[in-house]
């Protein structure tokens, strides 16, 4: 891989949307052949691919993931990824998937994109995944190259101070950011869509050799496991039954003496005395604040 250019690396997550959930063992079964990156994923790759070409930079696709995702990153070199990099991850160890929260998984592709790449100038992730939807993958990936965060972005473009953003705020705001380089951003799967790659890139990448960094994605030890059981939820805390007596009680709680309209069938002949059945029920019950209709 050429050294010359900036390295933009775009962090991809191996997930299956229909993947298959033990219940009482949290243990999930991934069929590769429907696995692969999200639609955040994808959108973070094609902002990676273009601003390598408006940079005249280098931009690389990496994953954490088993031999299956092979296929997902041979996908990436046919839209135009100059490198990929498979960080060994065994799916199958239950421990290492539920201890992870994201410092395990960010730790082992930090360390790997430095050893095979360099430092990057820019790490591009989606802003959730699908299997476990935490997003907290890219902050940690901040943390360990120790460069800064901008997460949860509709839009991202090349300034000369280093990136322009839009973020997206509570209450349908929008805030604008100047995100200096090198950084970690994670994007949202807006209108920007991955390019299609052309059928003689994608059969020359039929055939290309993923390299594969063994690295181990650890856990602090903290969670532990018992023995699995059956899901129950917790109980609800209600307030007593207000009576003197158990039939005082009784009749609260039953609901017995409590003055209520009883429930009827209406058969309007025609969809106007349907929609005057509707209106006046509405108003009844002081959903509407309008003068009865005319009658018809």
């Amino acid at each position: 891989m050429a050294e010359s250019g900036p390295l933009i690396v775009a962090a991809l997550r191996f997930v299956d949307d229909r993947a298959h959930v033990d219940p009482l063992t949290g243990h999930v079964r991934i069929d590769p052949r429907g696995a692969g990156p999200s639609e955040a994923d994808r959108t973070a790759l094609e902002y990676a691919l273009r601003l390598a070409a408006e940079t005249g930079g280098r931009a690389a696709a990496v994953t954490a993931g088993p031999p299956a995702a092979d296929a997902m990153l041979r996908d990436a070199l046919a839209v135009g990824a100059d490198a990929v990099l498979r960080v060994g991850l065994d799916v199958d160890d239950p421990l290492a998937a539920a201890a992870d929260d994201g410092a395990g998984i960010a730790r082992a592709l930090a360390d790997a994109i430095t050893a095979a790449f360099g430092p990057p100038q820019l790490v591009l992730c989606g802003d959730h995944s699908a299997d476990r939807g935490t997003g907290s993958t890219p902050a940690h990936l901040a943390e360990e190259l120790g460069v800064v965060q901008a997460l949860g972005l509709l839009e991202l473009e090349r300034s000369e101070e280093g990136l322009r953003a839009v973020r997206r705020l509570d209450g349908g705001r929008r805030e604008r950011i100047l995100v200096p380089l090198p950084a970690v951003c994670s994007v949202e799967p807006t209108a920007v869509r991955l390019r299609r790659a052309s059928l003689p890139a994608t059969l020359a990448a039929r055939g290309a050799q993923i390299p594969v960094a063994d690295l181990t994605v650890g856990h602090d030890g903290r969670v532990q496991f018992g023995a699995p059981r059956a899901y129950r939820p917790r109980p609800r805390v209600l307030p007593a039954p207000e009576g003197a007596g158990p039939r005082q009680r009784l009749l609260a709680l039953t609901g017995a003496l409590v003055e209520r309209t009883p429930p009827r069938v209406v058969r309007p002949g025609s969809p106007a005395q349907a929609a005057d059945e509707l209106l006046g029920y509405l108003r009844q019950h002081g959903y509407l604040d309008v003068p009865d209709a005319p009658a018809r």
